[in-house]
């Protein structure tokens, strides 16, 4: 959100700051990921089936996306010490409580129905795969216990847009999954948490004012700095395993020095808002990992290696 600008509540500026687009490339590149391991090991990929999944994954990050506002709000994070994380329509009384309650219900409802498209054409466990990935959208931020309260909102960033995400779409297309398939998905879902882990970062001092026992907040600066070096590193390791299967799939290495720069920047980064400069650049670097990896797949696969 530009400095200065004024927004007005109802407006679809206000709705933009709860949806916050910036972060939708986290659910679209482990989508692609999981329909392009999926061309490369079977040469099919059905277009309205991946289409249909798209549409699902980026129906649980908005109602994500949506539920952290209220949940921030409803627990008064605004109201301790001074928060430097992007504002929250909710908060920033944009938006009212009850009005985005009301459009989560009507996109849970919506996502239900798309679930139950998706199970009629692949069968019951999808239902379980959807059942576990809206539990946890709803539950990061909200229940008695957020998990985003807990140091456990890495790995079930981790878990749900790494191996849910990649490994669904692959099965969800193809029927099976492979060793390839899940090492993809631990690299896309290691960048996806590395996006967390600038954010929890960021908010480690208001964090532990509001009682959020984040990794950053419970085992301070230093660790946080070498969870995001772990998270970041991390993929290019397995994607030099994943190269056995066909030297296309090298292709992230091409984002290397992006990632040295990234990370380089992150250390030198002076506490506050400029942190999330930071954050996008991670949006923007898993969904160009994501980019090159499902390309290197498509190519692996047509080049016959």
């Amino acid at each position: 959100m530009a400095s200065g600008t004024v927004i007005q509540p109802g407006s679809w500026q206000a709705w933009k700051a709860a949806f916050r687009p910036a972060s939708l490339p986290l659910t679209v590149g482990p989508v692609a990921v999981g329909a392009a391991m999926g061309f490369w090991r079977t040469g099919e990929l059905p277009v309205v089936l991946t289409a249909l999944a798209l549409a699902a994954a980026l129906l649980m990050q908005i109602i994500t996306n949506l539920q952290n506002d209220i949940g921030f709000t409803a627990r008064g994070g605004e109201r301790v010490g001074q928060r430097i994380g992007l504002p929250r329509a909710t908060a920033e009384g944009w938006l009212r409580l009850s009005t985005v309650r009301r459009v989560i219900l009507g996109l849970c409802l919506l996502a239900t129905a798309l679930g139950l498209t998706l199970v009629v054409w692949r069968g019951w466990p999808v239902l379980a795969i959807g059942v576990a990935s809206l539990t946890a959208a709803l539950a990061y931020m909200g229940g008695p216990k957020p998990i985003a309260y807990t140091p456990l909102g890495e790995l079930t960033v981790l878990l749900f847009f790494g191996l849910v995400a990649v490994l669904g779409t692959d099965w969800l297309l193809t029927g099976g999954a492979s060793v390839v398939s899940v090492l993809a998905a631990l690299a896309v879902g290691s960048l996806a948490a590395a996006a967390l882990a600038v954010n929890n970062h960021r908010d480690l001092e208001h964090d532990r004012q509001v009682g959020r026992r984040t990794f950053a907040a419970l085992f301070g600066v230093r660790a946080s700095a070498w969870l995001l070096a772990g998270l970041l590193v991390g993929p290019f390791v397995l994607v030099l395993l994943m190269a056995s299967a066909g030297w296309p799939l090298l292709l992230p290495w091409l984002l290397a020095p992006t990632v040295a720069g990234l990370y380089r920047d992150f250390r030198q980064c002076q506490p506050g808002p400029a942190y999330n400069t930071i954050l996008f650049r991670v949006f923007r670097l898993e969904l160009g990992f994501a980019v090159l990896l499902s390309a290197g797949a498509v190519l692996a696969r047509l080049l016959g290696s």
